[in-house]
Order: structure tokens, then C-alpha cells, then sequence
């Protein structure tokens, strides 16, 4: 974090499009002022396009002007500045080459207890700062010419940011019950941030936390997806399961948690583990769905735990019932159902493949095997698997990754050799179908079958001379007859 003075500030801010900005609020007779996330990631040294300007008067008023005051392109006689207006919510966007500044005017809001949306009312700046759900996001930068650069931090936001807390400028209760989705802002800006939440604030989330029935799964879904992607997403999911969101919007995740004993006998917090792979993955790639199938990987856990007296707490096929329950989980949340569900679906089932290798000898076959089911995945998949390795043994997360490292070098060495990743058998269903003269039948699925399994068992090479050898064997052991040409 780095502290402005007006004068840096309004040096950091000598921008075209600001100076613009403030020329016609001066002649328009109106105050605006930079405000919200821009402001903050000033001071915190971020990257950030998310510019919001408030006008205390009409923000569609001072978008329309400043559209005319960066005039038309001679040439074509467009507007340079795109202009969207949405009257109903009172705003406005203008678009000028790469640069997207939204405008709206200072409101007064009051809320519905059966509803987010509130009862908005023209107001001043200092209503539109207590609106705000946090200190750091209430802070307001003067365009206006004259005092261009002022700073106006009516709650300490500055102050805040050098703590590290996260509260809100009024009562936290009235803050959140107005707006529940302010909740999952709170955790998901304190783990982006690596931020504290202030314990009353905290405490507050915890009495409202029932409020976010209100809440639509696609905004829900919005915050999760922020979280994490963040540096450690864990930190985002053990804040919701401490102040008790988690149970109310993932509670398969929350049901992870805690450890039950039987004979003296207990097995690992496979919500604890979760986290814990959750942000190795992290710190390995940057994939959001990766990321997503490291928090889903263990999600059937609490489903398929049993107690055997040999061999303790078991969760056997965890990974199957686990890729059945995720389509199910995903309509839910509002995730999208699509081809990211899947790759999560495929990294769930075969998350515990490259074990068994490691467990036992790394044969060709298994390789091969494993290339087929995984394809393009094959690289993610093992990183996630590298990343479950969680035993506070050092001697065995030594000998696992080791052995990882040799699945790794046979995936190499096979996928070069016998190229399998993505594999097409060198004949296909049709071609089966004109050389023995049969329609769609059980017999072509079952030659493609052997041609498959003998190819991935190593029987013969991935090549077209030796599939149709063992095709015309199949066939005959059949009673198949090829067509004369």
C-alpha cells in the first residue's frame, strides 16, 4: 500500500478522460467524484479499469455531455465516446477507446426485508458513501477542476486499508440485512485481498448469515467464482464454513467437515484436506476449473464413508459417486453446464487412477490407459493429484511424489511411442461396417472394442496394418465374411 497526498493524487489522475469528466461537471454546475474500487486499488498499488463516477445530480446528464465534449471522428462523423443509457436503474456507461467509465447519481437507499433491490431516492455524496458495503469502497476522489485530487474518506477507508480490515461504514447489521450479497463481498474482498474481517463485522455476517435466502444463486455463484480464483482460495471457504454461509449455499462442501471416531480409530477432516489441495492447485496454476475439481474432488466423502473393522474408515468409489452427484450440485449453484462441468466431472472420476499406479508397478498398459481416459486433461489431472498427497509424513509425500514423477515420465515416453492422448482407433465404425457389409450393429462396437483394449493393453502397435490383422481375426472368430472388392 502507498499513501497520496491530493496533489499525487490528482497527479495520478491527470488522465484525459478525468480532466474531461470534470470540465463538464463544472459546466454543467454539478459535483462528481471518483469512487468505489478505483480508488481503493490506487492505494493499494492494483491494476484496476472498474471506474464508477457519482454525480450529485443526474450521472446520465454529465455521460450525455461528456459524450458531446469528446465530439465526433471528422471521417466517419461517429460519436468517438460510446453512450449507453439505462434509465431505469438511473445510470450510465460511456465507452472511449479502451477506457469504460460508468456514471450514476448520488442516491439515498432504503430497503425491503424481502429484498435486496432498495427504494432509491436522490441524495448527497455523503448518502452515497454511507450506502457503500465497505469503509475501503466509500472513499471519493474530487474531478470537479478546482479541487481535483481531494480526497473525501468520511470512514477511514485509508486507515482500514494500512489495518487490513474489512467493516462497514454504519451498522453492520442494518448493512447486511439490507443487502445480503454484502456477506459474500465482505469474505470474498478479504481473501483477494489477504484482509481481516473486523470480528464484529464478522459477528454480524454470523446473526445475518439466514438473510441470504434472498440472495439469487447466479450472484452467489459470481462471489464463489471470485473467491477462487484468489491467491489462496482456501481462505474464502474456512471464513463462509466459520461464519455459517457455507452450510446454507454448499452444503455438501460443509458436510466434509469434522472427524468421526470408531475403536479408537479416526480418518483426516476431508474439509481441512480439501482446502489444502484447493491451494496447492492454486499455487500450481491458475485454472479456475482446475481449481473447482480440487474443491470437488473429495465432495462424495460423507456419502460412500463406511467402517470396516480390518481396514478402518473406507470411502470406496468416492470418485464415482462423487462425478454423479456434480451435475446435480451445478444446476443448483448456477454453474455453467457445460463442457466446464464435464472437465470437472473427468478430473473427480479420475482423481484416484494415478494412485494406484504409484501403489502398484507403473505397467504401460495403465499408462496407456489413463492417456486414453484423461486425453488434453492428462497434465491437470496430475497436478491435482500431486496436490492431494497431504500426509504430514514427510517420508511418504517424499516417496509419492516421487513415484508421481515416474508415472510422469512413462506418460511422456508412452505418449510419444504410441501416441494414445486424444486417440482414434486407425479404423473406424464405418469402415467396419463397409468391409464385412453390416448396418449399425452389437458386432461393430465389439471389434472396435477389441481394437481398442488390444492397442491400450500394449497387444499391438497403434497402427493401421496391425488393428486390421486383429480386425480380420475378431471378425472371423465371429463368423464374419469380408466382402470381395
Amino acid at each position: 500500500m502507498k499513501l497520496y497526498t491530493d496533489a499525487e493524487l490528482a497527479q495520478i489522475l491527470d488522465k484525459n478522460i478525468f480532466h474531461r469528466i470534470g470540465e463538464v461537471a463544472d459546466e454543467l454546475g454539478v459535483e462528481c467524484y471518483l469512487v468505489g474500487g478505483y480508488v481503493r486499488d490506487i492505494f493499494l498499488e492494483r491494476p484496476t479499469n472498474d471506474i464508477d463516477v457519482v454525480v450529485v445530480g443526474s450521472g446520465i446528464e454529465v455521460a450525455t455531455a461528456l459524450q458531446h465534449k469528446l465530439g465526433k471522428n471528422p471521417k466517419t462523423g461517429r460519436w468517438r465516446a460510446h453512450l449507453a443509457v439505462y434509465r431505469n436503474f438511473g445510470t450510465a456507461q460511456v465507452k472511449y477507446h479502451d477506457t469504460e467509465v460508468e456514471f450514476v447519481g448520488a442516491r439515498r437507499e432504503s430497503y425491503d426485508r424481502s429484498s435486496r433491490k432498495p427504494i432509491v431516492e436522490d441524495g448527497t455524496l455523503e448518502d452515497d458513501q454511507n450506502r457503500r458495503d465497505f469503509t475501503i469502497n466509500a472513499m471519493a476522489i474530487s474531478l470537479n477542476l478546482s479541487t481535483f485530487g481531494k480526497l473525501l474518506d468520511p470512514f477511514d477507508g485509508i486507515g482500514d486499508l494500512e489495518r487490513k480490515i474489512i467493516r462497514t461504514p454504519l451498522d453492520a447489521d442494518i448493512t447486511f440485512s439490507d443487502d445480503p450479497l454484502r456477506m459474500m463481498r465482505a469474505v470474498r474482498f478479504a481473501t483477494q485481498l489477504d484482509f481481516e474481517i473486523l470480528p464484529e463485522t464478522f459477528d454480524a455476517i454470523t446473526r445475518n448469515r439466514k438473510r441470504i435466502a434472498i440472495i439469487t444463486r447466479e450472484r452467489i455463484a459470481v462471489e464463489l467464482e471470485k473467491i477462487i480464483c484468489s491467491p489462496r482460495p482456501s481462505m474464502g471457504f474456512v471464513l463462509l464454513e466459520k461464519c455459517g454461509l457455507l452450510e446454507l449455499i454448499f452444503p455438501e462442501l460443509h458436510a466434509l467437515k469434522g472427524v468421526e471416531t470408531k475403536d479408537g480409530r479416526g480418518h483426516k477432516d476431508n474439509f481441512l484436506h480439501t482446502m489444502q489441495v484447493l491451494d496447492s492447485v492454486a499455487e500450481k496454476s491458475d485454472k479456475e476449473w482446475l481449481r473447482w475439481a480440487a474443491l470437488f474432488h473429495d465432495i462424495a466423502k460423507p456419502v460412500t464413508k463406511q467402517y470396516d473393522q480390518q481396514h478402518g474408515w473406507t470411502f470406496y468409489n468416492h470418485n464415482f459417486v462423487g462425478k454423479k452427484m456434480i451435475p446435480g450440485i451445478f444446476k443448483r449453484m448456477k454453474l455453467p453446464m457445460n463442457e466446464k462441468m464435464k472437465y470437472v466431472q473427468k478430473l473427480v472420476e479420475l482423481h484416484m487412477r494415478p494412485i494406484a499406479l504409484v501403489e502398484e508397478e507403473v505397467t504401460d498398459s495403465a499408462v496407456r490407459r489413463l492417456l486414453f481416459d484423461a486425453g488434453d486433461d492428462i497434465d491437470d489431472l496430475m497436478i491435482l493429484c500431486e496436490a492431494d498427497i497431504t500426509s504430514k509424513n514427510p517420508e511418504k509425500v517424499k516417496r509419492f511424489l516421487g513415484n508421481y514423477q515416474e508415472v510422469r515420465r512413462k506418460l511422456v515416453e508412452i505418449e510419444e511411442k504410441d501416441r494414445i492422448r486424444n486417440f482414434q482407433p486407425p479404423i473406424d465404425g464405418d469402415e467396419i461396417m463397409r468391409i464385412f457389409g453390416l448396418s449399425p450393429c452389437r458386432e461393430v462396437g465389439d471389434i472396435k472394442e477389441r481394437l481398442k483394449n488390444a492397442i491400450l493393453d500394449g497387444d499391438i502397435p497403434n497402427e493401421r496394418e496391425a488393428a486390421y490383422k486383429l480386425m480380420l481375426k475378431v471378425a472371423a472368430e465371429m463368423g464374419l465374411k469380408q466382402l470381395e472388392e
